[in-house]
């Protein structure tokens, strides 16, 4: 019993240890666990009714979807067509385009073949063409033949063309008007002075055509309209007593005491009568053509030789430098005439902005003036005949309406016919011009 009793108690014991300490702790377990449980459920509802909410969408979508679908298809269809149309109209006017344009080029290709080949059968036949009128120029008479044949179409114009001006109708009238009547005031001058105050004179009036180029401001000063004629000439007395002669200082007082266009046209009056002076003392000595000659043939020189031109022109170096260049020229020249070395040296001295060739030519022409004469500049291919030579200078003159001398150049590569220059104006017959003129005209 006893046993029995302590067995009850130990179990009572027992139950009221775990009723006291295990049952709390297990019930709020399982308190928790089922909290746990019904929260899983709650949240697993939640989720079914997301799901089938996403399926609600889901299907939504997948219809909204097989419309959209229908109807993108449905458009691209009606575009298809669209632009199957729009794209056939293109190609057709594109098509149109390239033909038109491939047919303007084979017009083109075809102008361009056409050209090239006439322009290569033009160089043919020119080249053939100098090649015979070569071979046949170089016959014995057939350059003549065709001077002659180009005197025969001077002489069908000789009544159809009228003298050339004199070389100072680049000077305005009242420039021309003082000039005549300076040359006039030296030529009644000239019939009291000797051969060598000729000289003289040219030298004098050369020194004071450098000082006009040298101090511009007494050139406008003396060549001034307005400005009166005593003053003028009273300024030459105390500038020019004792530095020049007397006949050249009567020259220069005729000179400013007559109105002048331009202060420059005064310089190159004294050039002028300084030139006169040299040319009427070659006159008196019988040495005109001589001097005329040389003339020429030193600006024939200047015509081949462009650099000596240029240097000699050059009116920024020292007039003294270029004079000794031209000394130096002449120096190695045999029988050169000193009335013509003294105008070349005074041409080249009072030189300023003109070219050497241009100038010494002017001069040349001057001579050939102061005998009645204009000057014919002619080219040929072989030197003329007494008769042709005589036949030109006579349908010149008809021409010209004045007596002409003729300066002949020969240069074989002219072929034949004759150029012709006087002044400005130019008659070019030779062969090698018209066949240069006949290569201008052919297709490029």
């Amino acid at each position: 019993m006893a046993v029995f009793l302590g067995q009850l108690i130990g179990f009572a014991v027992i139950v009221f240890i775990i009723y006291r300490f295990v049952v709390p702790p297990v019930r709020t377990l399982m308190k928790e666990r089922q909290a746990a449980v019904r929260q899983q459920l709650e949240e697993s509802s939640q989720a079914r009714e997301r799901l089938a909410q996403a399926d609600r969408y889901h299907a939504e979508r997948v219809a909204e979807g097989r419309a959209e679908a229908q109807h993108i298809v449905s458009e691209a269809s009606t575009d298809s067509v669209r632009i199957s149309e729009q794209l056939r109209l293109q190609g057709a006017v594109e098509a149109e385009r390239i033909k038109a344009h491939g047919t303007t080029q084979a017009e083109l290709l075809r102008a361009q073949l056409i050209r090239e080949l006439r322009g290569e059968l033009g160089q043919e036949a020119l080249q053939r063409a100098a090649d015979i009128v070569k071979s046949r120029v170089a016959e014995p008479g057939a350059q003549s033949e065709t001077i002659d044949r180009f005197l025969d179409e001077l002489d069908s114009m000789a009544a159809a063309n009228q003298a050339p001006a004199d070389d100072d109708t680049d000077l305005r009238p009242a420039s021309r008007e003082a000039l005549a009547s300076v040359v006039a005031r030296f030529d009644a001058l000239t019939s009291s002075l000797a051969t060598e105050d000729l000289a003289h004179l040219a030298d004098d009036l050369t020194g004071v055509a450098e000082l006009l180029l040298k101090e511009p401001m007494l050139a406008r000063h003396l060549a001034e309209a307005s400005g009166s004629a005593e003053a003028k000439r009273a300024l030459v007395e105390r500038l020019l007593s004792g530095q020049v002669g007397p006949h050249a200082l009567e020259v220069v007082n005729s000179a400013v005491s007559v109105r002048w266009s331009a202060a420059s046209d005064l310089g190159r009056c004294l050039e002028r009568i300084a030139c006169l002076s040299l040319l009427e003392q070659a006159d008196r000595l019988h040495e005109a053509d001589s001097v005329a000659e040389q003339l020429f043939r030193f600006g024939r020189v200047l015509d081949e030789q462009p650099r000596l031109a240029a240097l000699l022109g050059d009116y920024f170096a020292p007039a003294s430098g270029r004079v000794a260049l031209l000394d130096s020229l002449l120096d190695g020249a045999n029988g050169v005439n000193p009335i013509a070395r003294a105008l070349l040296a005074q041409t080249v001295a009072l030189l300023h902005g003109e070219r050497a060739d241009e100038a010494v030519h002017r001069v040349a022409e001057l001579a050939v003036a102061r005998q009645g004469e204009i000057v014919a500049l002619v080219g040929a291919a072989a030197p003329l005949s007494e008769s042709q030579r005589a036949r030109l200078t006579q349908i010149l003159a008809r021409i010209y309406r004045h007596p002409v001398s003729v300066q002949l150049t020969v240069d074989p590569a002219l072929l034949g016919g004759l150029s012709i220059t006087v002044g400005d104006e130019v008659i070019d017959g030779t062969l090698s011009s018209r066949l240069a003129a006949a290569a201008t005209r052919l297709p490029h």
